[in-house]
């Protein structure tokens, strides 16, 4: 009976937050604007405020104008010396926390800022709203008779000159509401743990007893879980630990490879898949409908958006357009100016916008994760979505992937070399690979062109990784954990050189 009354007045508080959300689906432009206006009226006085002139910005054609587009690398001398002590550098608020980032397999991590505004107004209300959303949709919703399961990446959080810093879910984890703490597992000291190994075992132990309702986190590390769930139990399936699982929040990777292994693990008709699309830079998008695989854009969590063409794409010397002018069905890289300090920022992603009323969008892939070696111009969404007709055909599952090019030489013409890991592998390789090749031509007529008569492209070459390969190689470059991507695309053969070794 407790637990009924808790669910319903933690429920109550989150549908509340609707009207909000349904403000800015009405008044899309207007509240961008505002948004940014305040957001260069707030940080004018700053080292990066004074030096663009923002004093003197009345509107979004002046910002692009006074403001330059920036990568990481443009930025990092500001953020290394506000690290080391320096504030009021490109936010007036203290800064303390850095989510380090290290996006798939880069060496370099990045130390993205998180203000108290951010954390508060963007990472931690994006959590409420993913709740909001979910329960508005579904009126029946138990899930907070009993508890989520959160599972972070590697969480250490570190001292270093008076800051401090580590990942992202680490961040939120120490700064989360007392209910949202209390109504979450595995304990604060667990998800924090850092050797990625040690820490599932003890979330296992302390959550197989427990009345867990909804998940949380990256999916190719919740299958790992889940499948060592089911090993250490002896059960069939999810649901004979967890008879009440209703719902998981997932993101940070593509779904569809994974979609039909989730299906297996809980063979429930009515179970809840919610998307989220999340970074180290700032909460951007929530899947708003049951069933949907379109996420809503949010805009007002002190994020101001740009975007620019993919066709047009120069990296900073870029032409971007605010949310007025995009259109449905062209690729976009976002741009973002936030209210933890990024200015007009580059995050390297990039997505397609399937309504403008209201502003829903689907993540295509990576700036830098495509191939377009040879004009065929193959991003992330293409490969996915062959990859899913390809297993259908052949009643096949993958659990990772990669993909590299073939060099031309003069003896022959070039060519993707992949390396894939199956949950079930296909009968036919053959054929697996012919079905991928078709599927690809008809979803992207570049590379269509290319693969005309074998002139330029060959057929892909396929690689059936043995079990476990993807998970021994990130082990062995310390990447265990939840924000630890592998590459999927990629211009050069390093990744599959390195896999075809290892």
């Amino acid at each position: 009976m407790a637990f009924q009354i808790i669910n319903s007045i933690i429920s109550w508080f989150l549908k509340k937050r609707k009207h909000q959300i349904e403000l800015f689906l009405k008044y899309p432009v207007d509240v961008q604007e505002e948004l940014l206006l305040r957001l260069i009226n707030t940080a004018k006085k700053t080292e990066f405020g004074k030096k663009h002139h923002f004093s003197s910005i009345k509107n979004y054609t002046e910002f692009s104008e006074k403001v330059p587009i920036q990568k990481y690398e443009t930025f990092e001398p500001l953020i290394e010396r506000c690290r080391k002590g320096e504030q009021n550098l490109f936010w007036p608020t203290p800064i303390k926390w850095f989510a380090k980032s290290s996006g798939t397999t880069n060496a370099k991590s990045k130390f993205i800022p998180v203000s108290d505004e951010a954390l508060e107004y963007c990472h931690l209300k994006a959590g409420k709203d993913m709740l909001c959303l979910y329960i508005n949709n579904n009126e029946d919703t138990q899930l907070f008779t009993g508890k989520g399961l959160r599972l972070g990446g590697s969480s250490d959080v570190y001292k270093d000159n008076n800051s401090y810093f580590g990942d992202l879910s680490a961040i939120i984890i120490e700064n989360m509401p007392f209910w949202a703490d209390f109504s979450s597992a595995p304990t604060q000291e667990v998800a924090l743990m850092s050797e990625w190994e040690t820490k599932m075992e003890a979330i296992i132990d302390e959550t197989i007893n427990e009345n867990i309702t909804s998940l949380v986190g990256v999916p190719s590390w919740m299958l790992v879980l889940l499948n060592r769930i089911l090993e250490k139990t002896g059960k069939d399936n999810i649901l004979e630990v967890w008879p009440n699982l209703e719902v998981y929040f997932h993101g940070g990777v593509n779904f569809n490879p994974y979609r039909e292994q989730y299906k297996k693990l809980i063979p429930k008709a009515d179970f809840k898949y919610y998307e989220t699309y999340n970074a180290s830079e700032g909460f951007f998008a929530i899947q708003d409908r049951n069933g949907s695989k379109e996420l809503l854009l949010m805009l007002d969590y002190g994020i101001f958006y740009e975007f620019i063409p993919m066709d047009t794409y120069d990296g900073e010397n870029s032409k971007a357009i605010p949310l007025s002018k995009v259109k449905k069905d062209i690729n976009y890289a976002i741009l973002i100016t936030t209210n933890g300090g990024l200015w007009r920022y580059l995050i390297g992603d990039t997505i397609k916008f399937t309504s403008t009323n209201p502003y829903r969008i689907k993540i295509t892939g990576r700036t830098k994760h495509h191939i377009n070696v040879f004009g065929e111009e193959l991003i992330i969404e293409n490969a996915e979505e062959a990859l899913k007709l390809a297993c259908e055909k052949t009643n096949a599952n993958i659990k990772e992937y990669t993909v590299g090019p073939i060099f031309m030489n003069e003896k022959k013409n070039g060519g993707h070399e992949w390396i894939i890991e199956f949950e079930k592998a296909p009968r036919s390789m053959d054929y697996f690979t012919e079905i991928l090749d078709n599927a690809l031509k008809s979803i992207n007529s570049d590379y269509e062109a290319k693969r005309y008569q074998n002139m330029t492209l060959a057929l892909p070459k396929i690689h059936k990784a043995r079990p476990g390969l993807f998970y021994d190689w990130l082990k062995k470059k310390k990447k265990l954990g939840g924000q630890h991507k592998v590459p999927r695309l990629s211009n050069s053969r390093d990744f599959v050189e390195e896999l075809l070794n290892f």
